[in-house]
């Protein structure tokens, strides 16, 4: 990934609202809702939700199918694991140790971060 690409993906989640939304899909992936259940659910007017669903499946991170007269979105899970990727390839590069320490007191579930790039294949 470029880092120009990675940094149109974080312009798009700069939006409280649009951060909102990706979340709310990531939660409901890979089935995704449809734009009147991303309303319901985080209680936004139709026109304000239409905006910022354009702004985030510009750029990937959403995906949108027609179901007949409806629109299912859904959270391209794939990429957003490879912003987590370009994020962390080089985390503590010359010090796995401290790479480790850092996953041990983080908040983030054991076995949800991937090996470190310079164990993964030891």
């Amino acid at each position: 990934m470029k880092s120009t690409d990675a940094a149109q993906l974080f312009e798009a989640l700069s939006s409280d609202v649009r951060l909102d939304i990706f979340r709310l899909l990531v939660k409901h992936a890979p089935e995704g809702l449809v734009a009147g259940e991303i309303a319901k659910n985080l209680n936004l007017p139709s026109t304000n939700l239409s905006f910022h669903l354009k702004a985030i499946v510009h750029t990937g991170l959403v995906r949108m199918e027609k179901e007949g007269r409806f629109s299912r979105y859904r959270a391209n899970i794939p990429l957003m694991l490879e912003v987590i990727a370009y994020l962390t390839a080089e985390c503590c590069s010359s010090h796995p140790e401290q790479c480790q320490s850092f996953r041990a007191v983080c908040a983030v579930p054991p076995g949800f971060l991937p090996p470190p790039p310079h164990t993964a294949n030891k």
